[in-house]
């Protein structure tokens, strides 16, 4: 990990009071990167500089975004952006923050990723609950067109833009690219085959980039400072920043803007205040309820937060909304919540989520209410791995995540809760 921030990058509303503001937005260098890529820059010059950023998406893929911009098929029109603020997940609440408190630094990295690809339209997806999250942005959205931020001939060029908000109905699947895509073209909110990739194949059969809020939000100090300046945070293989939902046990829950590459221990300890009554930490689950359970080893606590380094303790980074368990959880509980909301969240279109879910939370509710043998036990797991590698988008793969990985990791969790039967 290098270069200690001393300011924002991400949340500069906690630096800058009233960013939020139009006027504060711009007397703070609001607007200008946009201005330099439209006047004085080629679209491929800012992917270019996105690509030497070593900019990789946020929203849990982790994929290099400049790379994504590059892949847009140039012989097929129009091309198309999509900002997913589909947050969803549960234990992630940071896009949120973003677009609520520095939303025209969001809004100009749509704007500039839009000229990038030589998008003229792009949306704003998000999950049905923000419903005053998308009154807000429209009326932010509002105050740019009638500063001729947006509209015909930005900046006196030939470039013109228009940016729409979308709401969703409340689906978790609609946080996936293609299910997303759908639901913005007014069908069922169900994933697509893939290939084709939406950058080839996207929103009504065009080109279309599809990048998180967090990830679009870096782009405008990107392009402003230079893709060397980001290079110079977090590691080598995961630059930048990133924002860790801090969640569960923990005195000081909420959003951390830290370098990727800070570890662990860092953060639940030092931003994040320690446990709650000083209690024994005992899992971390890092990417939300997604994710495999980490146990709270040394190993585990001292591993830095980068995309590459999680995967080595048997987990992923995500969207780095890490959950942390104590000693009183049980972990045959936290199963029976996390297979109760994927069940919930499925879309039904292929057989092993859709009829695998309904048994895991059968099972989970089962051996949680200690009405559950041993057997049960055996049986969840055995769902579980059935499961896996045979549904058709990840979410029947995330929905086995923590009950594999806590029978493997817990397995006297769940003993403890048959016994008692």
């Amino acid at each position: 990990m290098r270069h200690p921030m001393s300011e924002h990058i991400l949340l500069r509303h906690r630096d800058i009071p009233n960013i939020k503001d139009l006027a504060v937005y711009q007397a703070h260098g609001g607007f200008e990167a946009f201005r330099k890529a439209v006047t004085e820059m080629q679209p491929d010059e800012v992917t270019d500089e996105v690509k030497k950023s070593g900019l990789r998406g946020r929203g849990g893929a982790g994929f290099p975004t400049g790379l994504k911009w590059a892949f847009m098929d140039k012989r097929n029109w129009p091309h198309y952006v999509i900002a997913n603020g589909d947050e969803s997940e549960p234990g992630t609440f940071k896009d949120r923050e973003i677009m609520e408190e520095n939303p025209f630094q969001f809004l100009e990295g749509v704007a500039i990723a839009s000229y990038a690809v030589g998008a003229h339209r792009a949306y704003v997806y998000l999950r049905g609950e923000f419903w005053h999250v998308a009154k807000w942005l429209d009326q932010k959205i509002a105050e740019m067109e009638a500063a001729g931020l947006l509209g015909d001939n930005i900046f006196g060029t030939d470039y013109s833009l228009r940016i729409y908000t979308h709401l969703g109905a409340g689906a978790y699947i609609c946080g996936e690219e293609t299910a997303l895509m759908e639901s913005l073209e007014g069908k069922r909110g169900q994933p697509r085959l893939r290939p084709p990739f939406p950058p080839t194949y996207g929103l009504y059969g065009k080109p279309t980039v599809i990048n998180n809020v967090e990830t679009l939000t870096n782009v405008p100090m990107i392009i402003a400072n230079g893709g060397d300046w980001y290079h110079t945070f977090g590691t080598e293989k995961s630059p930048g920043v990133k924002i860790f939902s801090l969640s569960g046990r923990v005195n000081k829950p909420g959003n951390y803007e830290l370098p990727l590459g800070t570890t662990f221990r860092e953060l639940i300890y030092e931003h994040g205040g320690g446990i709650i009554g000083g209690k024994k930490i005992k899992a971390i689950m890092p990417a939300g309820a997604s994710s495999s359970l980490l146990p709270a080893t040394d190993e585990v606590l001292d591993t830095p937060m980068d995309y590459e380094s999680v995967p080595k303790v048997g987990g992923m980074l995500g969207s780095a909304s890490v959950i942390v368990l104590d000693e009183t959880v049980s972990i045959a509980w936290l199963v029976k919540k996390t297979t109760n909301f994927f069940r919930e969240e499925s879309c039904g279109k292929c057989t092993p989520c859709r009829e695998g879910t309904y048994w895991m939370e059968r099972l989970a509710e089962r051996i949680a209410s200690g009405q559950g043998t041993p057997r049960d036990v055996e049986t969840l797991y055995a769902v579980a791995k059935q499961i896996q590698g045979k549904t058709f988008c990840p979410l029947g793969e995330f929905s086995t995540m923590a009950v594999v990985t806590g029978i493997e990791r817990f397995r006297e969790d769940f003993d403890a809760a048959v016994k008692e039967r």
